[in-house]
């Protein structure tokens, strides 16, 4: 009796070969099929994907957690003045300059933080961001006067200029490429919850004495601070700044916990390592980073003009004066008791978080450039509306609704686009060598910005009336349009690298088109000579 040899050397007596690659088995056979390999093969890949997602997530929610401390000092703000002006008897000029010297202060630590992250890396400047802060935080919770006060101010400021730069960059610098524009928005979620948890404090702690309300709505914006010690247990430092150091092996190791494919992780880290390379070549030895930022070479020119534009767009359009004083902006549409105005400073921080999630979601499904569209077209229109209802309504019940509805409709829109995406392009488009750097001017930019809307918008809105304010809030939020469609690149799905080449090839490409230019014309030259 003949017997043929299966897949494994082995036959059965029926003459069915019982190889693995076969769908019968021996009864007693515990070799897994190609369908049950398939199966633990997928499973163990989505368990890898599943974890890889959650590593990252956990990254980018640690290292946003000193955006909680902005966020709840412009949401506290807005409702604790109303307190310190009645405690310290400080005038409005005062709290002008109160109000907006945090965001003026800040630029000096987002400055300093672009050199320090660079020195002892992207993990240990958002500790030192946070150190910084409690130590403003609880100076400004003790202060006995105006004076002690600014100096908590001044602190906090340098802690908060310190975090807000670095976040971005770190999580652009740890993210896949697919996920990237959702996880680098996180910071400005944290923004978000920290604006609304500040108008939650001022509407819980507005029933206690004038000495007191004020000192414990801050001390609560000093907790948020404390988890960070925590963070630094969990979050890995930038794989781009490991390469930078010529820590590779540490960068692979960060790099296979945030990407879910082994041999994407091979090809993300020889990225690196050309860039890094390129950045620390021949050519950069004797030439400083600020030397480079203040003299750039054409492509790096037009990164730094989309990416200080963009953050300057972001603060002028009135975000920050419209969180920080929408007590005073609900007062001249008709509200009058403090309570009620605290309460309805509430919904414009709900609909500021809310709306910041819609962002999250389409940011990298949409792309980044229609997402600031839409964003920019919804601020200018509720600008507008705004200072007409304001202008033609004046006070009452009818101006006061349409007042929550428009305040509440221009944070909204501005949650969806120009909030979020303004960070994730900063933190994308600059090349390694001058990331942390050109990032911090982009940050020093928005707090320069938002320092002098926020202490000036008194001034000003007594000059040109509330109204008056919100009509040019709405044409400076137009002309925001205009930039996006002119000097925004869509960045969505590309890696770090790609994206400075585009920047590169678009410029070598504008230069070629210039030469053929030339070239064309010099032709037509000579045949109009011969002719």
């Amino acid at each position: 009796m003949g017997f043929q040899e299966n897949g494994n050397g082995e036959m059965g007596l029926s003459g069915i070969p019982l190889g693995a690659k076969n769908k019968y088995k021996r009864m007693t056979s515990e070799l897994p099929d190609d369908n049950d390999d398939v199966f633990l093969h997928q499973q163990q890949v989505e368990e890898r994907r599943s974890s890889t997602r959650k590593y990252v997530i956990a990254c980018a929610i640690f290292a946003s957690l000193n955006n909680v401390l902005l966020g709840y000092d412009v949401g506290v703000m807005s409702g604790a003045v109303i307190f310190i002006k009645e405690d310290l008897k400080i005038s409005e000029v005062q709290v002008e300059f109160l109000i907006g010297i945090l965001s003026i202060i800040s630029l000096f630590g987002s400055l300093g933080g672009g050199r320090t992250s660079d020195i002892i890396g992207r993990k240990w400047t958002m500790a030192l961001a946070a150190v910084v802060f409690q130590m403003g935080g609880l100076t400004m919770t003790l202060a006995p006067s105006y004076a002690v006060l600014m100096v908590g101010r001044f602190l906090a400021g340098i802690g908060i200029g310190f975090g807000v730069m670095i976040s971005p960059i770190y999580i652009a610098e740890i993210s896949p490429n697919l996920n990237r524009g959702s996880l680098t928005a996180f910071p400005e979620i944290f923004i978000n919850v920290g604006i609304m948890l500040g108008y939650v404090s001022n509407y819980a702690f507005s029933g206690l004495s004038a000495h007191i309300s004020w000192r414990v709505m801050l001390a609560v914006g000093i907790l948020p601070s404390v988890f960070i010690g925590f963070a630094l247990f969990v979050i890995p430092e930038s794989p781009r700044w490991l390469v930078m150091q010529n820590r590779i092996d540490e960068a692979r190791s960060v790099l296979l916990k945030t990407n879910e494919d082994e041999k994407e992780v091979e090809e993300r880290l020889a990225e690196i390592q050309q860039a890094a390379g390129f950045a620390n070549s021949d050519k950069y030895d004797d030439k400083p980073v600020w030397r480079e930022l203040l003299f750039p070479p054409p492509p790096l020119r037009r990164m730094l003009i989309t990416g200080l534009g963009i953050q300057c767009f972001q603060q002028i359009s009135g975000i920050d004066a419209t969180v920080y004083y929408s007590p005073e902006i609900f007062q001249a549409a008709g509200i009058e008791d403090n309570s009620k105005l605290l309460a309805a400073t509430v919904a414009v921080g709900i609909s500021k978080t809310i709306f910041i999630l819609v962002a999250i979601i389409l940011i990298d499904k949409l792309g980044r450039k229609p997402l600031l569209m839409i964003s920019t077209i919804g601020m200018t229109v509720c600008l507008f509306c705004m200072g007409a209802t304001l202008a033609l309504l004046g006070k009452g019940s009818f101006a006061i609704a349409l007042s929550i509805l428009f305040v509440c409709g221009n944070v909204a829109f501005f949650s969806v686009g120009l909030g979020p995406v303004c960070w994730v392009l900063t933190s994308e488009i600059f090349p390694l060598r001058v990331r942390a750097q050109a990032s911090a001017l982009g940050a020093v930019a928005n707090r320069v910005c938002s320092g002098l809307v926020a202490m000036s918008f008194l001034s000003v809105s007594e000059a040109i009336s509330v109204a008056g304010t919100f009509f040019a809030f709405s044409a400076i939020s137009a002309l925001a349009i205009a930039f996006v469609v002119t000097l925004v690149p869509e960045t969505k799905g590309k890696s770090l690298e790609q994206i400075e080449m585009m920047f590169q090839n678009e410029y070598e490409i504008q230069g070629k088109e210039t030469e053929l230019g030339d070239v064309e014309q010099l032709v037509q030259n000579q045949t109009d000579l011969t002719n």
